[in-house]
């Protein structure tokens, strides 16, 4: 699952029955996470993982994220928020990658 979010962009994976990675390119996203969470988890370093940053979590840990992440949508346009973020602002231009790749995808859709 992806989300990208005013607090940072995520990767989360199940790894297993109880274990769960929270994955982020960015360290700062994840510093960030922890602070809203006001979670204990260290922050792994993987140097060549394809996502560098990761946390573990269990499934209750994944429902918090989860439950916090909604909790904090207090914003009328998710882009607009990211450039207001000063730490998020430099990904407003591969959002806007993103945004326009999957409006071409609908744009391509037939009805």
């Amino acid at each position: 699952m992806w989300l990208a979010t005013q607090h940072g962009f995520y990767s989360i994976v199940q790894k297993d029955a109880d274990l769960y990675f929270v994955r982020a390119r960015i360290r700062q996203d994840l510093e960030n996470l922890l602070e809203i969470l006001d979670f204990d988890a260290e922050i792994l370093v993987w140097p060549t993982a394809d996502y560098r940053y990761r946390i573990q979590v269990d499934f209750e840990g994944f429902l918090e994220i989860m439950v916090q992440l909604a909790g904090q949508l207090d914003y009328p346009n998710f882009k607009g928020r990211i450039y207001e973020c000063e730490d998020q602002s430099s990904k407003l231009g591969p959002y806007h990658r993103i945004w326009e790749l999957m409006a071409d995808m609908q744009a391509s859709e037939k009805c």
